[in-house]
């Protein structure tokens, strides 16, 4: 299926993922994640982007975002890279891109789906087999979550808040989804939505989308319009046809 232009909706969340460039390593070191999150921070704050998760992997990243206006989000992920790249490029001795292409977004429908993106995003070590459990893993915000460190990076969004009324209800909660692992449908419909670019959420979700922005959010099915059967055809020829005797 075609890819559709990029969907950007200001106040909706959107799940983003950035490869390295033929799946290389984009971060090595301690000093290398340390120093990504201190751009995005200073990025984030700046484009007026909330962080809502995050997971820095070594070969790619994911982040759960909430952009304020059309503009921001791509602007917050062109600053991080005219920063981060020189860096990373210059510590090691390389030159040329590191990205694989441009990142790849997809909005979320957040009343049925933040949360399942949330677990996916911080549960990707455990998947990756490079952690035993989300906790084990220092480079995503499941640590602020579950309550055993403040991220200041991290801006709580309303999915999280009503898991419960107090911090210890909330973080309770949430420990007890991520310890549910998310099934193999769940994961491929979450990587192919935001792969594809494609809104995921509920197909009502979508007709709205596509109301609201008054543009394709899916993309339309391959293949020649659908024909008639020949004697269908036939029949429906001749009964519009004039008759000849008349």
């Amino acid at each position: 299926m075609a890819r559709l232009p990029r969907l950007i909706i200001p106040n909706q969340p959107h799940h983003i993922i950035q490869r390295g460039n033929n799946n290389q390593p984009v971060f090595q070191d301690t000093a290398d994640y340390l120093a990504f999150l201190g751009w995005l921070r200073t990025a984030a704050r700046n484009d007026q982007v909330a962080v809502h998760a995050y997971v820095l992997m070594p070969d790619h990243l994911h982040l759960l975002v909430t952009p304020s206006d059309e503009e921001g989000l791509g602007h917050m992920m062109q600053w991080i890279g005219r920063y981060y790249v020189p860096y990373f490029n210059q510590k090691y001795g390389r030159t040329g891109t590191l990205w694989n292409g441009r990142y790849k977004t997809s909005v979320i429908d957040a009343d049925h789906f933040f949360m399942q993106c949330s677990r996916y995003v911080e549960g990707n070590p455990v998947r990756a087999g490079l952690a035993a459990a989300a906790a084990d893993y220092p480079w995503s915000s499941y640590a602020h979550h579950a309550g055993q460190r403040v991220d200041p990076l991290i801006t709580d969004h309303p999915q999280y808040w009503a898991l419960g009324n107090t911090p210890f209800q909330r973080e309770a909660a949430y420990i007890a989804l991520a310890e549910t692992a998310l099934t193999v449908e769940q994961v491929d419909t979450i990587e192919r939505a935001v792969l594809k670019g494609w809104p995921l959420g509920s197909d009502q979700y979508k007709r709205e989308l596509e109301k609201k922005m008054q543009r394709q959010v899916l993309p339309a099915k391959r293949g020649r319009p659908f024909k008639k059967p020949a004697v269908e055809a036939e029949a429906a020829t001749a009964t519009t046809s004039p008759d000849p005797g008349t």
